[in-house]
């Protein structure tokens, strides 16, 4: 398989957008001497068959993706050789010209420029003369530039050559006019998360000091206390453990207080370690291997830049990149030392073209028992480099780019030979894929957790681009859609400001929508601008100090601060959207208040941890505290 056709692929099951070559081509009725191929039956390379706008013909017509090379190759067919006069029918309601080349049988005839013909509905042609030979002759049109191909709908010449028979009519259903213009959703998501009566009582449980990132930012939302992302629990001990983005790994002690240092990840990688551009970068996330007591091994992300760009080959790497985020095994020579003495050796590591979507968290699934399929097998979070609103990256499944995947960090059978690919990974042997890839088609698949009772489902906190942040049921194989779609809503990356209604055959592709969500409701900011909204995932309350949070999936917004809830039981795949509560937040003495004004600045930078028993804590980067639940206000 070309590993450039755009893939689409469901639960399990791979579905590539390859349209099959037709052997024959479906002449149309209009004209007696016309002969037709339409654009929806030949062979795509990165594009996929849509119907969503009015006045093609045949069934519809060939969406490209806003790539270089993206092409059609239609099959043609004369009973004679001779010169032809190429139609092409196209649509391009940008504002811009959408170059492509015109091939016949290997040798490019013309470039033809494709105009803005107003909008998607209104279609035009563009003409080129190719001499063909008689039989089969492959007419090949690529695009030239990074905004792909206008859409195309048909290739047509009129064969009114001597000797040529006259075409057969076939006859064929035109939807032209059955399917109204496309009209932009404005509020995706009407209805606002209901308030809750009920209130999370916090308590501050630590403190973290200054922490500055390297180089010194320019960007006001980097300059943080400290940048804290999250909070869990040492296996086999009491000690809690936090990172700090901009380098150090801290442990804190069972009842919170002081933060000591564990280990310096940036002193330890030294002048390439990289935390000044870019929200996500540096020291990401630390995932602790379930048997650490006796085996001292855990793993971390953290980014490089600087020299690092030129002289390190990454694994995999985006065109132009100006990171590499890093997966790296430590081994303690002491598990039970309060700070770290061992070794280090690189899993593998990622380019990325931008500074954002790059990997996020890394984890174990706490569920698994040892001797199972899933036991030691380490999640791995990648984004998509900034670069899914412009190409199909997340839905190609031969790179990492856009997908979680899942990977056995003891193994050998990488193609680096540094880790293993587990055999029950969906697509484990197939070909042109990556077997490391436990699910796809994300954006910026920021925080996963398992739910550690009930059907213990693993969910997905997916941050979107333009108005949708979503949590998802996350399974094996499954697809999120990203960037043909953005939660349960057509995304056109024509059009990055729009939101659109699904098509009617939307069940084909396969894709996995939210069981929960909540919209920016900014549609009064312009685009492009930050509208300020991006969730922070969360986790399904199981513990025992709180029985009024429990089967609830307790997670929030990274930007304001706020904090929801949902019930588990009513996160149903394919059931729609479960109701969204926003919890109170209460201080420790009662006062309500809010978790901007717990952090002292308006942008919280918000972040949630659990403990082993499945109590809950709350951190935010802007002051670099954190707080623990300790009780339920029932708001009376």
């Amino acid at each position: 398989m070309n590993p450039s056709v755009r893939t689409s692929v469901g639960i399990g099951v791979v579905a590539v957008a390859l349209v099959a070559l037709v052997a024959a081509p479906d002449h149309h009725q209009a004209a007696a001497a016309e002969v037709r191929y339409e654009a929806e039956q030949a062979r795509i390379v990165d594009g996929i068959v849509e119907n969503a706008y009015a006045g093609f013909t045949g069934t519809g017509y060939v969406d490209s993706a806003a790539a270089v090379g993206a092409a059609v190759e239609f099959d043609v067919r004369t009973p004679a050789a001779g010169t032809r006069t190429l139609v092409i029918r196209y649509a391009n309601g940008s504002r811009v010209n959408r170059p492509a080349t015109v091939a016949g049988n290997g040798t490019v005839r013309a470039t033809l420029q494709f105009p803005p013909t107003g909008r998607w509905t209104t279609w035009r042609t563009q003409t080129v003369s190719a001499p063909l030979t008689a039989g089969a002759n492959l007419v090949r049109l690529a695009a030239t530039t990074a905004r792909g191909l206008a859409n195309i709908d048909s290739l047509s010449y009129d064969d009114g050559l001597p000797g040529s028979p006259s075409p057969t009519v076939s006859p064929t259903v035109s939807p032209t006019g059955s399917v109204p213009p496309r009209t932009p959703i404005s509020d995706p998501i009407p209805q606002a998360p209901i308030q809750a009566q009920l209130g999370l009582v916090l308590t501050e449980f630590a403190r973290f000091p200054q922490s500055n990132p390297v180089p010194a930012p320019t960007d006001p939302r980097m300059m943080r206390t400290a940048r804290i992302n999250y909070l869990g629990q040492v296996p086999g001990s009491s000690l809690l453990f936090t990172p700090d983005l901009n380098g150090r790994l801290y442990t804190l002690p069972p009842t919170g207080g002081t933060p000591s240092v564990y280990l310096d990840v940036a002193a330890t990688v030294g002048a390439n370690f990289f935390s000044g551009k870019g929200l996500g970068s540096g020291f990401g996330f630390v995932a602790f291997h379930p048997e650490f007591a006796t085996n001292g091994r855990f793993y971390t992300t953290h980014t490089e830049a600087l020299g690092a760009l030129g002289s390190i080959a990454p694994d995999w790497t985006q065109s132009g990149a100006v990171i590499h985020s890093v997966l790296t095994e430590w081994t303690a020579t002491n598990p039970a030392a309060l700070s770290f003495s061992g070794t280090r050796r690189t899993l593998l590591r990622i380019g990325f073209a931008s500074y954002i979507h790059a990997i996020q968290q890394i984890d174990f699934n706490p569920n698994a028992a040892p001797g199972g399929t899933d036991y030691g097998l380490l999640y791995v979070a990648v984004g998509d480099g900034g670069r899914g609103s412009s190409t199909t990256v997340p839905q190609q499944l031969n790179v990492p780019h856009g997908k979680i995947l899942r990977i056995d960090p003891r193994g050998t059978n990488s193609t680096n030979g540094r880790y293993g690919v587990p055999a029950v990974n969906p697509f484990a042997g197939t070909s042109g894929a990556l077997g490391e890839i436990y699910a796809l088609g994300m954006r910026d698949p920021h925080r996963f957790s398992w739910d550690t009772g009930g059907t213990r489902r693993m969910f997905l906190g997916h941050i979107g681009e333009h108005d949708i942040e979503g949590v998802y049921d996350l399974r094996a194989g499954d697809n999120l859609g990203w960037s043909e779609r953005e939660g349960s809503w057509v995304f056109d990356r024509r059009e990055p400001c729009n939101l659109y209604p699904l098509p009617a055959d939307d069940a084909r592709f396969g894709y996995d929508y939210p069981v929960a969500a909540y919209d920016h409701n900014a549609a009064t900011i312009p685009c492009g601008d930050d509208a300020g909204k991006a969730i922070v995932g969360g986790f399904v309350y199981r513990g025992t100090a709180l029985p009024a949070l429990r089967g609830k999936y307790v997670f929030g917004d990274i930007v304001d601060g706020r904090v929801f809830y949902t019930d588990e039981a009513r996160m149903v795949r394919g059931g729609g959207l479960a109701p969204l509560y926003q919890l109170r937040v209460v201080t420790a003495t009662g006062t309500p208040t809010t978790m901007a004004s717990l952090a002292g600045d308006a942008r919280v930078d918000l972040r949630l941890g659990t403990d082993r028993a499945g109590e809950l804590y709350l951190l935010a980067k802007a002051n670099g505290r954190i707080w623990k639940v300790t009780g339920v206000d029932a708001g009376n």
